[in-house]
C-alpha cells in the first residue's frame, strides 16, 4: 500500500504484537520505553495536511489525533498522525499491528491488553490512556463496518474514506 498508509513489517497482528514485546522489553526503565515509542512516531509516513479534517478527527483524545482508511484486496488499510510526540509513537505502534490486516484479524487483535501488559497505558495521564481506547475502538470499528466484512472489492466510497 502506498503512503500515508503503513505497510507493517510482520505478516499478522499477533507478530507485530510479539515483536513490539520483545523491541520495548530491551528497556528496564518506562521513560526509556517511551523514547522508543516517539522514536517509531517520528518514522511514521507522512499524513497529508489536507487530511487532518474533522471527519478525520479521533474523539475522546487530549490531543488531536487523525485516521484515514482504505479498504483493498480485502484487508484495512490505516494512515494516522497526531500534534503530540508521544501520541504519533503510540499511533505508530497501532497502526504497525492493525494496518494491512483483514477485518477479522483486526477484530481479534487485543492491542488495548497489550499496551497495558507493557505498562504503557498506566504511565499515560487518563485523558491520553482513554485516547488510545478511543483510537482502537475506532479502527475496531471500521473493521466491523459492513463494506470492511463484505467480500469481494469495496464500494467506490470506500477509497479514500474518512475514518
Amino acid at each position: 500500500m502506498d503512503a500515508p498508509y503503513v505497510t507493517p513489517a510482520e505478516a499478522s497482528a499477533a507478530e507485530a504484537i510479539a515483536a513490539l514485546k520483545e523491541e520495548l522489553a530491551f528497556f528496564d526503565d518506562w521513560l526509556d520505553r517511551y523514547e522508543q515509542v516517539i522514536d517509531w512516531g517520528r518514522a511514521l509516513p507522512p499524513f497529508p495536511a489536507a487530511w487532518r479534517e474533522p471527519s478525520r478527527r479521533v474523539e475522546g483524545c487530549q490531543s488531536q489525533v487523525w485516521l484515514a482508511s482504505r479498504l483493498a484486496d480485502g484487508r484495512l488499510w490505516l494512515a494516522g498522525a497526531s500534534d503530540a510526540a508521544i501520541v504519533q509513537g503510540l499511533v505508530a505502534m497501532l497502526l504497525r499491528i492493525y494496518s494491512g490486516r483483514t477485518p477479522e484479524e483486526i477484530l481479534a487483535a487485543d492491542a488495548g491488553g497489550f499496551l497495558q501488559e507493557m505498562d504503557l497505558i498506566g504511565n499515560l495521564s487518563a485523558n491520553r490512556g482513554n485516547g488510545v481506547a478511543a483510537l482502537i475502538r475506532r479502527i475496531r470499528a471500521l473493521a466491523a463496518a459492513p463494506h470492511a466484512s463484505a467480500a469481494g472489492p469495496p464500494p467506490a466510497a470506500a477509497g479514500h474514506q474518512a475514518a
